[in-house]
């Protein structure tokens, strides 16, 4: 979509009703022939449009894509988003953010996905990746903080988007899976997976990828026991484009924050309130071994601290946490 066309769909946002085809080429200085043409191509891409002879033009829906045109509106940051490539399809949103990232792309861009061929989880998982549904999308970081601090980014990420999630999403209520989950009902509703470029001294690069299932209606069945989505807990469908620019709103904000911060300290009290684990009995897969033992919390650098049997409390760096049998 070119600038005319972008200019022209944001005053056709701004005004109260209709809006007149003469105003608009006195305005821009064109033809009506040319205004037809900036509607047809608005039309094409998603808008409805209402034309009444004698009154002009009035906008009455947008597309449910998260396009550069729908989140920009939206956005009270000053870095994060005002970046945005958005592409119908691609392997893989983190694959293309570190393109970008390579390529010298600013901090705060994001690269988004209507549907992705090849979406990862952790671990090498499968992230299902269906067009016209859900949420993809990664942002590129470039943290001014040692190395050894870039494992917190997944519990930050977190928290900015269960935050967006308690503003953007009535009657849900989401809690926070350590290290990079987020749970409704006790099931995943998005993940976090975060990769990176780095040296010993410095990180020229964090991809934070994120995937969210929205409106997903249809959870495939080798996942229905463990994945939901906001319509299938809210009941009604959510604006991609709302819940995009709302995590974006919050993430900066909890980022600037974190950098001129020592560690997770400040973030403690949000992240161990919304805990699913805490005090749970959980078996965590890490490395080649399985640890267990009761979740007492996290540490101020974000490790879980596990409580084995004989009472040593342990801090786990990493790992996949599932739930003992029994434990509630």
């Amino acid at each position: 979509m070119n600038q005319l066309t972008l200019q022209i769909l944001n005053r056709l946002r701004a005004s109260n009703g209709f809006l007149s085809g003469g105003e608009l080429c006195r305005e821009y200085g064109m033809t009506r022939s040319a205004v037809w043409k900036h509607i047809s191509q608005l039309r094409e891409n998603g808008y409805t449009i209402e034309a009444v002879s004698g009154k002009g033009y009035r906008l009455n829906g947008s597309p449910d894509l998260p396009v550069s045109q729908e989140i920009e509106p939206l956005l009270r940051t000053e870095r994060f988003g005002r970046n945005l490539v958005f592409h119908e399809e691609v392997d893989s949103t983190n694959v293309q953010a570190k393109i970008l990232a390579r390529q010298g792309a600013p901090e705060g861009s994001v690269f988004v996905a209507d549907c992705q061929t090849g979406g990862r989880g952790r671990m090498g998982r499968v992230w299902v990746s269906p067009p016209g549904a859900n949420l993809y999308f990664s942002v590129v970081l470039r943290p001014s903080v040692p190395p050894v601090r870039l494992s917190q980014i997944p519990l930050l990420a977190a928290a900015a988007i269960h935050r967006a999630f308690g503003t953007s999403v009535e009657g849900v209520s989401s809690m926070i899976k350590w290290p990079n989950d987020i749970l409704i009902s006790g099931r995943k509703v998005c993940g976090i997976l975060c990769e990176m470029e780095t040296e010993p001294d410095m990180t020229h690069f964090v991809i934070v990828g994120i995937g969210i299932n929205v409106n997903l209606q249809d959870i495939p069945g080798e996942i229905e026991a463990v994945a939901t989505s906001l319509f299938l807990e809210s009941g009604y469908e959510h604006s991609r484009s709302d819940i995009l620019s709302s995590i974006l709103n919050h993430f900066e904000p909890l980022y600037e924050e974190w950098q001129e911060a020592e560690d997770l300290r400040d973030f403690l009290p949000y992240l161990e309130r919304y805990a699913w684990l805490k005090n749970r009995d959980v078996e965590v897969e890490h490395y080649k071994n399985t640890l267990s033992g009761r979740v007492q919390g996290m540490s101020r650098t974000g490790e879980l601290l596990l409580e084995e049997k004989d009472g040593t409390v342990i801090a786990v760096s990493s790992g996949e946490a599932r739930l003992c049998k029994g434990s509630l």
